[in-house]
């Protein structure tokens, strides 16, 4: 036998990548199809992971129900921004990375028989941030929630607030979102938030935390300025536990905290006693 065969180093074989994936709540490494099975939900501690816009229409509505509105709208660059690459560019990755045209989707679909007006914003295109395409599709659900006199429900889940690439077009999307908003209020429609981890900024402080009723999953970011923006420019050291849900629930920004699995129900009974 020659020698040298003995010191030829056979390939490892090594786990494949994206099999396992490490809670950032209890540090606990996962199977990554136990983690999807239980709707993005940590299996030891509970902790929610981000759920794209699709997982969460499968989520919250009933199969094959969701009518999707608006997907020709596409942002367009009327500041010519640059930052690291040209704003224009930036939404063509954006759109090839996410398969999505913008952070929002909206539609009507069904939540346990009941009809209703959906809009999700999607972290995952450019951190949720709100576009002028993101304030347009937001805007017209709520507009035709009241038309069509039906219970509006947001989920946010944008961390990015304003989209300073579109500058005062992106500023203004908070007060249209909030004009329909307050059209839906005084025709009587009811309208419920769903706050997921981030919701923060100009979305926020606005349409976020407008709802009849707001509801928030376990341990979700939720606030304008960070801590370390808040720490930079006033120098206050904030509270243990500060903009997370349970510190908002406590102070009387949130109705309830629901565990992903409830949602779906949870929001189908609020929409049976609000409409008695």
């Amino acid at each position: 036998m020659n020698s040298d065969s003995g010191s030829m180093a056979r390939p490892k074989r090594g786990v494949p990548e994206g099999l396992w994936i490490r809670c950032p709540g209890c540090k606990a490494s996962l199977f990554k199809k136990e983690v999807e099975a239980a709707l993005n939900v940590c299996p030891e501690c509970d902790h929610h992971f981000y759920m794209p816009a699709q997982g969460r229409i499968d989520q919250l509505l009933d199969e094959h129900s969701f009518e999707e509105w608006d997907t020709g709208l596409r942002s367009k660059d009327p500041l010519e921004f640059v930052d690291r690459i040209p704003y224009h560019q930036r939404l063509l990755a954006e759109e090839k990375k996410t398969g999505l045209p913008d952070a929002a989707v909206t539609g009507k679909g069904f939540i346990r028989g009941r009809p209703v007006v959906i809009g999700i914003t999607d972290f995952a295109f450019m951190a949720g941030s709100m576009g002028s395409v993101v304030g347009e599709k937001l805007t017209r659900a709520a507009e035709r929630a009241t038309e069509l006199k039906l219970p509006l429900i947001f989920v946010s889940g944008s961390g990015g607030g304003a989209r300073m690439q579109e500058g005062i077009l992106s500023l203004m999307q908070m007060a249209k979102v909030s004009a329909a908003l307050a059209r839906h209020d005084s025709s009587g429609g009811l309208y419920v938030c769903i706050l997921t981890n981030p919701t923060m900024g100009g979305v926020a402080a606005s349409w976020a935390l407008q709802g009849d009723l707001t509801l928030a999953e376990p341990g979700a970011l939720v606030g304008f300025a960070g801590k370390r923006t808040i720490w930079n420019t006033v120098r206050l050291e904030l509270p243990e536990g500060f903009q997370t849900s349970e510190f908002l629930l406590q102070h009387g920004f949130v109705d309830r905290i629901v565990h992903r699995r409830d949602l779906r129900t949870e929001v189908a009974r609020l929409i049976d006693y609000c409409e008695k």
